[in-house]
C-alpha cells in the first residue's frame, strides 16, 4: 500500500494544469490590457482629429450681401466692396489673421490684413456688443473693402469692363471663402455698380 501512494502521480498533473492555465490567464490578462490601451488611444486620437474637422469646418465666413464696385473712369474700377458673416453655428474668426487673394486676368496678389498699409480694410456693420472688433462673431456683419489704387498691391491694370474678379478670403481657420464676379459692361467715373 505504501507503494501504491509513492508511484501515484496524478495530484502533480492537476497542479502542472493548474500552473499552466493560471500562466495563460496572466498572459491573456496582460495582451487584453495592451489590447484596450492601444484600443483607447486611437479612440483619443479620432476623437481629437474629428473635433479639429469640426472646429475648422465650423469656423468660416459666408457672404451677406451684394458685392460692390467702384468705377474710376470708363474703362476700369477702383474699389471692390463685400460684406462677411459667420456661418451658422460657427465660431468667431479673427479678421486680422485673415488673408486675402486678389486675382484676375492679369494679376495675382495675396495679403494678410494691415491697418497702415494694407490694401484691404475692414468695418463692423453690425455688431452683437462684443468688444473684440476684429472678430466676426454670431450676429455680426463686415464691410471688407479692397482698394484696388494702393501701392501695396500693386497691380499691373485694374480690371477692366466684363473681366472677370476672384477673391479668396482665407481666415486662419475653416474653409476659403471665394467671390468671384464679373465687372459691369461698361463703367463711369465714381459710379457703384452690383456685380454677379
Amino acid at each position: 500500500m505504501w507503494n501504491r501512494f509513492l508511484k501515484d502521480e496524478k495530484g502533480f498533473t492537476g497542479l502542472e494544469a493548474a500552473i499552466v492555465l493560471v500562466a495563460f490567464v496572466v498572459v491573456a490578462a496582460v495582451f487584453s490590457y495592451v489590447m484596450l490601451g492601444a484600443g483607447f488611444y486611437t479612440t483619443q486620437k479620432s476623437q481629437e482629429v474629428v473635433h479639429t474637422g469640426v472646429a475648422q469646418a465650423s469656423s468660416s465666413l459666408a457672404p451677406s450681401g451684394d458685392v460692390i464696385v467702384k468705377g474710376g473712369d470708363s474703362t476700369n474700377v477702383t474699389n471692390v466692396t463685400f460684406y462677411v458673416t459667420n456661418t451658422a453655428g460657427g465660431t468667431a474668426v479673427d479678421l486680422d489673421k485673415t488673408i486675402i487673394t486678389y486675382i484676375d486676368d492679369d494679376d495675382f496678389k495675396t495679403a494678410e490684413y494691415n491697418a497702415t498699409n494694407g490694401f484691404w480694410s475692414y468695418e463692423t456693420i453690425i455688431e452683437s456688443g462684443s468688444n473684440a472688433l476684429n472678430l466676426v462673431e454670431k450676429g455680426e456683419k463686415y464691410r471688407i473693402e479692397i482698394d484696388l489704387n494702393a501701392t501695396s498691391l500693386g497691380l499691373s491694370t485694374k480690371p477692366g469692363v466684363n473681366e472677370v474678379v476672384k477673391l479668396e478670403v482665407k481666415p486662419p481657420e475653416g474653409a476659403v471663402l471665394i467671390i468671384q464676379r464679373t465687372m459691369p459692361a461698361s463703367l463711369a467715373a465714381d459710379n457703384y455698380y452690383t456685380v454677379y
